[in-house]
């Protein structure tokens, strides 16, 4: 069973929380209401899908291991359709399910059990990340034929035609568009996207990479747009013109 707070004209960032254990739910709840969130709070997956056709959350909290549905799968669908954060919630501790997850497009992982306070750390670090500059938050980068609609989700070629992007992948973009022309370093990356420095955040970062020059159209042996300086970090060679 779903509960969810009530809309009227409250401007209070609204959460989501997708887990199986009422306990789970209601202290995440608890701890987010009395931190200043709204949220809605969903046992399975079908009722959370249903709800996202009414209601657009700002961060939405997945367990993995889910009833009806795969919670990588999930995320995977979000990371696409939606402009929420993605955090995965689940007790799978393993390096490789934080590299899957943060694969598949989720903005972060955090392991069962957690602190409560942890959680609302975390969704408040990716909030501002998120609205840093908030002027700029609804333009439109122009880039080599391209232009980024950050509003949308979406890059947009010259003939007018539409490739969808993630969130997370929309960050590491904003990153390069905001920084065109200058080296940066992984540990820049990591300092201005958050999450913990390592091997898990470093394949995250190479796919969401790899995946942007996908959809780019980019030669992966030979990139004209983002390049890869080997040792030191990514340089984006475009010129970008914010609108």
């Amino acid at each position: 069973m779903s509960q969810t707070s009530p809309r009227g004209s409250d401007a209070r960032p609204h959460v989501a929380i997708l887990d199986d254990e009422p306990e789970i739910r209601r202290m995440l709840s608890d701890a987010l209401e009395e931190a200043g969130f709204r949220t809605s709070s969903f046992a399975r997956a079908t009722e959370f899908e249903a709800a996202l056709n009414r209601m657009t959350p700002d961060v939405c909290l997945v367990d993995l291991g889910l009833p009806d549905r795969d919670g990588l799968a999930l995320v995977h669908r979000l990371a696409l359709e939606s402009g929420a954060a993605i955090i995965i919630i689940s007790g799978r501790a393993q390096v490789q399910d934080r590299v899957t997850g943060l694969e598949l497009g989720a903005d972060d992982y955090i392991i069962k059990p957690f602190d409560p306070a942890e959680v609302v750390a975390r969704i408040r670090a990716r909030l501002r990340k998120g609205r840093a500059d908030p002027e700029r938050a609804a333009t439109v980068a122009r880039f080599a034929g391209w232009s980024a609609d950050f509003d949308r989700y979406v890059l947009v070629d010259e003939t007018g035609a539409e490739v969808p992007f993630s969130h997370a992948e929309g960050e590491v973009l904003r990153l390069f568009l905001d920084s065109p022309k200058r080296l940066i370093s992984r540990a820049q990356m990591q300092e201005s996207l958050g999450g913990a420095a390592g091997e898990s955040f470093d394949r995250a970062m190479d796919v969401r990479i790899s995946r942007l020059r996908t959809k780019l159209g980019e030669d992966p042996k030979n990139p004209r747009l983002i390049k890869t300086i080997y040792g030191a970090g990514y340089i984006f060679l475009g010129d970008v013109d914010w609108g």
